[in-house]
C-alpha cells in the first residue's frame, strides 16, 4: 500500500478547530496535568469546569508536564508505517519541554519528522498547521513547508490578560516579570509571547477597559501595516469578557473574522480563570 505523504502532529496546547479534529492526518498528544498527586491528560481525563473547580478548592497548585518521550515514540512508530514523513508543530520551547520530547521520540522511532517550534501557544499553532496544509496542497516538500512555517512564526502577534496572576506566579511562569509581582497584583498587566517564544510584560494598566483599549490600539497599528483576515479571542471560563472584547474589535474592524474559543486546560492551569488572549497573524 502506498504511504500517505505527510502526517501533522501537535500537542493539546493548540486550539483544535473542528476541521482539524476531523482531519484524518492530524494527531495531537495531550499535555499532562498534575493535580493532588494524580496525572490527567489534557482534554481527555479532566473537563475545563472540573479543572477550575479543583483550582478553587484544591490545596495545591496544579502543574503541567510535556507528553512523555515514549508517547511520541509510539505515535511516530505507528505513523511510520502509514506516512512518508511528518511535520510536528509544538508549543514554544521556552514555555514547555514538549518540543524536546517530540524530537527524542522521533529519533527513537527512526522516523523523518520536521519539528517546528511555534514560539507561541494556542491558535497561533493552529494557524501554522493550516498554513502548512496549504503549502502541502501547493506541492511543497515537508522540509520546505517546515522552513516556511519557521519564518511564519514571526508574523504572529498576541496579547494576554492573565486571569489569576498569583496562580501564574506560583506555577513558575512569570520568568522575567517576577520582580513586579508585588506591585502588579492590583493592576492589569498586558503580557505577550515574543517572537522568540518568551513571555514578556508589555504594559501595566489600571483597569480592564484600559487594557482592552490598549490591545485594540495595537491591533489598529498592525492592521494599518499588514493584511489581517482573522482575529482569535481565547478565554479561560470568561465568555462574557471575550464577547465584550469581540464587540469592541467589531466596532473598529467590521470586516474582520473573529473566532472566540476556550484556552486549553493545560494553559488554564498557569493563566487561571478569567484569562483573555487575543491573537492574529500578519500576512
Amino acid at each position: 500500500m502506498k504511504k500517505k505523504k505527510i502526517a501533522w502532529v501537535t500537542d493539546s496546547t493548540a486550539f483544535m478547530t473542528q476541521d482539524l479534529i476531523d482531519h484524518p492526518d492530524v494527531y495531537s498528544l495531550p499535555i499532562v496535568i498534575m493535580f493532588d498527586e494524580k496525572d490527567y491528560k489534557d482534554g481527555i481525563d479532566i473537563t475545563m469546569n472540573d479543572l477550575y473547580e479543583r483550582i478553587k478548592t484544591g490545596k495545591t497548585v496544579p502543574k503541567t508536564s510535556q507528553p512523555p518521550v515514549g508517547k511520541f515514540a509510539k505515535l511516530y512508530e505507528d505513523l511510520k508505517s502509514e506516512y512518508e514523513t511528518a511535520i510536528a508543530v509544538h508549543i514554544s520551547s521556552k514555555l514547555s519541554g514538549t518540543l524536546d520530547s517530540s524530537v527524542a521520540g522521533k529519533d527513537m522511532a527512526g522516523f523523518e519528522v520536521e519539528v517546528v517550534d511555534s514560539k507561541s501557544i494556542s491558535y497561533a499553532m493552529t494557524t501554522l498547521i493550516k498554513k502548512g496544509m496549504e503549502y502541502e496542497k501547493q506541492g511543497f516538500s515537508a522540509k520546505e513547508i517546515a522552513s516556511n512555517l519557521r519564518k511564519e512564526t514571526k508574523n504572529s502577534e498576541n496579547y494576554i490578560l492573565i486571569g489569576n496572576l498569583d496562580q501564574f506566579y506560583k506555577g513558575g511562569r512569570m520568568n522575567g516579570v517576577q520582580f513586579l509581582l508585588g506591585s502588579i497584583l492590583q493592576i492589569k498587566p498586558i503580557l505577550q509571547i515574543s517572537t522568540e517564544g518568551e513571555i514578556e510584560l508589555i504594559e501595566k494598566v489600571r483597569s480592564e477597559k484600559k487594557a482592552f483599549n490598549r490591545i485594540i490600539e495595537q491591533l489598529k497599528l498592525s492592521y494599518e501595516k499588514h493584511t489581517i483576515d482573522q482575529v482569535q479571542i481565547l478565554h479561560g471560563n470568561a465568555l462574557y469578557k471575550a464577547e465584550e472584547l469581540k464587540k469592541k474589535v467589531q466596532e473598529q474592524f467590521p470586516a474582520l473574522d473573529i473566532v472566540v474559543g476556550d484556552i486549553s486546560s493545560s494553559i488554564a492551569v498557569h493563566a487561571g480563570e478569567g484569562t483573555l488572549g487575543i491573537i492574529w497573524h500578519k500576512q
